[in-house]
């Protein structure tokens, strides 16, 4: 535990020598009470009654100052976990390297943290390339804003006042559109090379720009996204691809280097014949999803992400005179192992992509007993939907794609028909083989009756 002077002393380096924080009323800071969950409201007024402070804090603070509707509310507060816990009927600690607690209303979970001091000056707790290990030491609310990544994330509204607190300035950047990192990008970089994603994916969320001072060790600090853990990786890259506007958080990893120890494959993916094209067909429609509250399939998005390469190798392999099916599942593989050696999907995505990419080989020459067997699939809609896509990228016949989406919302008592209809259509479109007449053969004269060779 450091002694609290140096604790200061860091804090107040981090806030840039500036002297309290900016308490911004309803005027300046444009937030709807009414848009904030009340469960989060709930567990503010809660700890205030018991003589805590608590605020709503981070992304969700950001979002709603730019007009965005929050995935989820968090707070933070001076309480200790074990002093939140008791205070609400359904709660529980988690996090080995942070404990924070998760209070439960239904199927909303609002997420209550302490406030976190600012990371060890000596780097005690960091590994060789500056990575924070450890960083479980709780602080003040002042401490806490310093050690958040961004300004536009070191926001906190207290429900109660309506106020939002801003120690960095946060809220003039996120109405300029800047994102600007908190204290020294290098170091800060280096304490959670993940920051360079963050960074990314707030510029293309928001549409705003990078600061330069925050910008430019990006590129030359990629390399430190090696020592991130793989699967830690997957959930930013995750985050990335469901942030609302996927292709501008590729376009610009590419732009600023971060893709090649993130997705490696990305670059080959572009450059196969239509790759960027149907990875914007498919990320456009998982943006629409996103903006209009769906859900959406991690395994959808990587199987369109990877497909044309998969594509590509499953045609070279057919093409060698291999079978459909066992050439697509090869190809499959190889591009599935390639990807994991960065990002390590997780085993039941990896299940889901596999069979969303096995069930395009069978969909265009199946028999009756084939399309009830391919219905009973758990990926059989994602497969169909998956089909669509192909068929938007001229890639297979839209008329058959058509059939199976149409086949897919049927009701049950209609597929029966359309079955049968589809058996007949394929029969009649099949070319006609001529049955060939035997040729008796012709009688030799010794075979004739009565015929004689004399």
């Amino acid at each position: 535990m450091l002694p609290d002077t140096i604790k200061n002393f860091v804090a107040r380096l981090f806030a840039g020598g500036r002297r309290g924080p900016e308490r911004l009323s309803v005027d300046k800071h444009g937030i709807d009470r009414r848009q904030v969950s009340r469960h989060a409201i709930k567990v503010c007024e809660v700890l205030r009654q018991h003589g805590f402070e608590a605020y709503i804090v981070g992304g969700a603070v950001r979002d709603l100052i730019v007009g965005l509707q929050p995935k989820d509310f968090d707070v933070a507060t001076n309480a200790t976990p074990e002093q939140v816990k008791p205070l609400f009927r359904r709660a529980r600690i988690i996090g080995r390297r942070f404990r924070l607690v998760h209070v439960v209303f239904g199927p909303e979970i609002i997420e209550t943290s302490t406030f976190r001091a600012a990371s060890s000056p000596n780097g005690e707790h960091t590994d060789e390339h500056g990575r924070i290990l450890r960083d479980n030491e709780f602080g003040t609310h002042e401490e806490d804003a310093a050690r958040r990544d961004f300004t536009l994330n070191a926001l906190y509204y207290d429900p109660l006042t309506e106020e939002v607190i801003d120690f960095h300035r946060g809220v003039s950047d996120l109405q300029k559109r800047v994102v600007r990192m908190i204290g020294d990008p290098v170091q800060r970089y280096r304490e959670d090379p993940v920051r360079m994603l963050r960074a990314v994916r707030f510029a293309s969320k928001l549409s705003a720009t990078i600061e330069p001072g925050t910008l430019e060790p990006i590129q030359r600090l990629a390399p430190l996204i090696e020592n991130v853990p793989a699967s830690r990786l997957f959930d930013e890259t995750l985050k990335l691809l469901t942030c609302g506007h996927a292709m501008d958080c590729l376009r610009m990893l590419r732009e600023v280097g971060l893709h090649h120890d993130l997705m490696p494959l990305l670059d080959v993916v572009f450059n196969v014949p239509d790759g960027e094209e149907f990875v914007d067909l498919g990320l456009a429609r998982t943006d629409l999803r996103v903006r209009s509250g769906k859900p959406v399939s991690p395994s959808f998005l990587f199987a369109a992400l990877l497909w044309k390469l998969v594509y590509q190798r499953w045609q070279a392999l057919a093409a060698e005179g291999g079978h459909p099916t066992q050439t697509l599942l090869e190809a499959a593989d190889s591009v599935l192992d390639e990807q994991s050696r960065k990002i390590a999907i997780q085993r039941r995505f990896i299940a889901d992509i596999r069979e969303i990419w096995f069930m395009q080989a069978r969909f265009e020459r199946v028999n009756a007993k084939a399309i009830w067997r391919m219905m009973e699939q758990p990926r059989f809609r994602a497969a169909v939907d998956f089909l669509q896509l192909r068929a938007e990228a001229r890639e297979v016949d839209s008329v058959m794609a058509q059939w199976w989406m149409d086949l897919a919302n049927a009701e049950p008592d209609e597929r029966v028909p359309m079955i049968e209809a589809y058996q007949a259509s394929q029969r009649d479109r099949a070319p006609a083989v001529r049955k060939r007449r035997r040729r008796k053969p012709r009688r030799k004269p010794q075979d004739v009756a009565g015929s004689t060779t004399e």
